[in-house]
């Protein structure tokens, strides 16, 4: 008799996780002519809890670009504080994902604002995970001036889990 194949085991997503992203980044404002889009890249920290088939969790992520909005005004970084629910697919999470973010220039100050949206992690070994996250944000004005934006970021992350 031929034993019958061993079930792929699914993975365990508790735990805390150090990683980085890279990706892109495009930025539409109220204000005609102020716009642009450029790379951004960062890192993301965070934890999540595995309840069985599915995931909740809480990170940071902090991005770098050099987006230049007009000649003399450039988005420098961008933070984010979210949390984010998913569903386990085998070895992947889709989710959805939420939460504060602020955004700073080098001349205009920082604005605060919100994000939404959502990602797909793959675990590619047992502490490695790849994945994909598509990000709205919304900023409304920047140091009391009525400019405000919205922004969309798209990126590829690499995350090791302990």
């Amino acid at each position: 008799m031929v034993p019958a194949p061993a079930k792929p085991a699914i993975p365990n997503w508790t735990g805390f996780y150090l990683g980085s992203e890279i990706g892109y980044l495009n930025m539409d404002t109220n204000f005609p002519g102020i716009d642009g889009d450029d790379p951004i890249a960062g890192f993301t920290a965070g934890y999540d809890y595995d309840f069985g088939s599915f995931v909740l969790g809480t990170a940071v992520d902090y991005d770098w670009t050099s987006l230049n909005l007009t000649p003399a005004v450039q988005a420098e970084n961008i933070l984010r504080v979210k949390v984010r629910g998913g569903v386990k697919m085998g070895r992947g999470l889709a989710y959805a994902t939420g939460g504060y973010t602020n955004l700073d220039t080098n001349i205009v100050g920082d604005v605060d604002g919100y994000f939404i949206g959502g990602g797909y992690d793959y675990m590619v070994g047992d502490h490695l995970t790849i994945g994909g996250e598509l990000l709205y944000h919304d900023y409304d004005n920047f140091t009391g001036t009525p400019v405000g934006a919205e922004a969309t970021t798209l990126a590829v992350r690499t995350v090791f889990k302990f």
